[in-house]
């Protein structure tokens, strides 16, 4: 596996557990909806996730919480750019979420080094897109669409069906030309899995791991830990918290993460004690 990930003029550095904080300039995504949905509080938020520790931020302008309904490709990019712009000069990466192409290629332009697709650049001519622009991608399975994908999930068998698209992402990619030390994957908790299917895929995280790919993991605040806890999104931090840590005990390289200090001290303590075994 790269021991750098290559994110256009930053190279990210894999010898211990990276954390991404998460801004969604959206009014309806399911933990923080509304909350950052104005630029300047967009801004704002991401300097604040980096003065806690953030390696790099993930700014998305489109819920793909289970039943969001699509945006138009203006109001994504309405949302998106100034933040971006906000941002100029944040010194670390930035990573836009978005599946459309022209959105990647005007964020690109303004300075994001990353690009977090949860369709993993199927959209036509987003492969090619990011490979010209030297950022990183992270690509993400996903069963359906975020407006239908949590109705009726179905595997045969989760971990190998994960493991095995990623596998033809990552390859598809490669072959579009972009760098394998620019290529992370990401199981894709809860998007169309259920809380089942997501327990199976963590405990057997290290099948995802051993395709040679930096993993990303987004637990943070998701249903599957309410209905284990029965905690509301507010009150499951402590979840999301136990979450991260067994990720990155299982290989992930990425942790996604609304909660960024609290995070960061639970796997500073946790790379503490495995520094000494």
């Amino acid at each position: 596996m790269t021991s750098v990930l290559r994110c256009g003029r930053y190279p990210l550095a894999l010898d211990r557990p990276l954390v991404m904080g998460i801004v969604n300039v959206t009014p309806d995504s399911f933990f923080d909806g509304g909350r950052h949905a104005e630029a300047l509080a967009a801004v704002a938020h991401a300097r604040r996730l980096v003065a806690e520790g953030a390696d790099l931020v993930d700014v998305g302008g489109e819920s793909s919480r289970p039943g969001a309904a699509p945006v138009s490709t203006d109001e994504e990019l309405g949302r998106v750019l100034p933040v971006l712009e906000g941002l100029a000069g944040l010194g670390v990466p930035i990573s836009v979420d978005t599946t459309r192409p022209e959105v990647m290629r005007e964020a690109l332009a303004r300075g994001a080094t990353m690009i977090n697709d949860i369709t993993a650049l199927a959209a036509p001519g987003a492969a090619e897109t990011v490979a010209r622009s030297g950022a990183a991608v992270c690509l993400m399975h996903m069963q359906g669409e975020p407006r239908t994908m949590q109705e009726k999930p179905v595997y045969g068998d989760v971990v190998a069906e994960v493991r095995d698209f990623l596998a033809a992402r990552a390859a598809a990619c490669v072959a579009a030309g972009v760098a394998r030390e620019r290529i992370v994957v990401d199981p894709g908790f809860s998007f169309g899995k259920t809380t089942a299917d997501n327990l199976r895929l963590l405990a057997h995280l290290d099948a995802i791991v051993a395709l040679g790919y930096p993993v990303l993991v987004g637990l943070s605040r998701k249903s599957s830990l309410g209905r284990i806890t029965g905690k509301t999104p507010d009150d499951r931090l402590p979840a999301s918290v136990a979450g991260a840590l067994l990720a990155v005990q299982r290989g992930a390289a990425i942790v996604r993460a609304h909660d960024v200090a609290a995070t960061r001290d639970a796997l500073a303590v946790l790379t503490a004690v495995e520094g000494q075994q």
